[in-house]
């Protein structure tokens, strides 16, 4: 009997395949057909939902409740609209301290306040005990659309930017569990995008938050769109120390592992120094980097390779596979 596994979670390959012959499939539309981050509806409204099942509930750098509020205002920032509204949903397992529910509701209205964001409703519902895991929060964010992200208009030549270091989220999601029996000072990169908002007024053609399946798969589904391939260079891709120690002791590639406060650009290159000293100027934005382009070589058109340090060129593929279940 089939059944399903975590790598359906994963956004990678599994999960796309999913999409496709099932959500596609049964409930195929125009609106939804286009699989952006937030859906773009009539008189410039943008909406998305999103779940949060994050384990464990509080890590370094953050907590369920900014993740919410973040991961979702930032889906509608990529998406090119203004977050304005959300809704909350809590599931909560009979049993959480009342102490940790406080802890977590005055975080999301922290972080609401620092996104500039309101919550509109909501509702709450109570699992017994052993048929959660603490709590679970669904959200859904209403937003206003202030540019389109134009894939058709990319061309070879046009730079490929990345807001910050990566994987930092992962690292600091997974180092909190104590699987590995490592420490690090490592804190989530979890934070607003709405800095990047007023750069979609200046040439952004393209954006996306670098969520589940990372940056190799973020910018492989972006390539799988374009009559080009894309190039980055592994050497201009910012990771900080201690990601970067951790993944190479635990045999784990950061171009999969997930950020929850970075994003990657498509921007022309005429733009492309401006733009990168804009993000520079905000702090979540200082060791922001163009570590890319789009390339005009008809071989490998549709694919994302990567300039490794040895010289070579690496073919990057979408994660086939769960790196890390529940970071999100």
């Amino acid at each position: 009997m089939k059944k399903v596994s975590l790598e359906l979670g994963s956004g990678g390959k599994m999960m796309r395949d999913f999409i496709d012959q099932y959500i596609i499939k049964n409930f195929n539309n125009p609106v939804l057909e286009e699989l952006s981050d937030a859906a773009h509806l009539p008189k410039d409204i943008a909406f998305t939902t999103d779940s949060y099942v994050v384990d464990p509930i509080f890590f370094p750098g953050g907590d369920i409740g900014s993740l919410c509020i973040y991961g979702t205002v930032n889906d509608l920032v990529v998406s090119g609209a203004e977050p304005r509204f959300l809704s909350l949903a809590l599931i909560i397992e009979e049993g959480l301290s009342w102490k940790d529910l406080e802890k977590i509701l005055k975080s999301i209205k922290a972080s609401a306040k620092k996104a500039n964001v309101d919550i509109a409703t909501g509702d709450t519902k109570v699992v017994r005990q052993g048929q959660g895991d603490k709590i679970y929060i669904n959200t859904a964010g209403i937003g206003h659309i202030i540019a389109r992200p134009a894939i058709e208009k990319i061309k070879p030549g046009d730079q490929v930017i990345v807001t910050g270091p990566l994987g930092e989220h992962s690292l600091a999601v997974m180092l909190a569990r104590g699987d590995f029996g490592l420490e690090s000072k490592v804190k989530s990169d979890c934070a607003p995008l709405t800095f990047l908002l007023p750069l979609w007024k200046k040439g952004i053609l393209w954006m996306r938050d670098i969520t589940r399946g990372g940056l190799a798969t973020v910018l492989s589904e972006l390539a799988e769109k374009l009559p080009y391939p894309i190039v980055i260079d592994e050497e201009r891709i910012p990771i900080s120390r201690a990601v970067h120690g951790a993944t190479e002791l635990l045999g784990i590639d950061p171009v999969y592992l997930a950020c929850e406060g970075r994003a990657v650009l498509v921007v022309p290159k005429e733009k492309s120094n401006d733009i990168l000293q804009e993000i520079k100027n905000h702090v979540p934005g200082k060791k922001a980097s163009i570590i890319g382009e789009i390339q005009n070589k008809s071989i490998h058109s549709g694919k994302l390779l990567c300039s490794t340090l040895s010289g070579g060129l690496r073919l990057l593929e979408p994660l086939t596979s769960e790196l890390l279940p529940r970071i999100c």
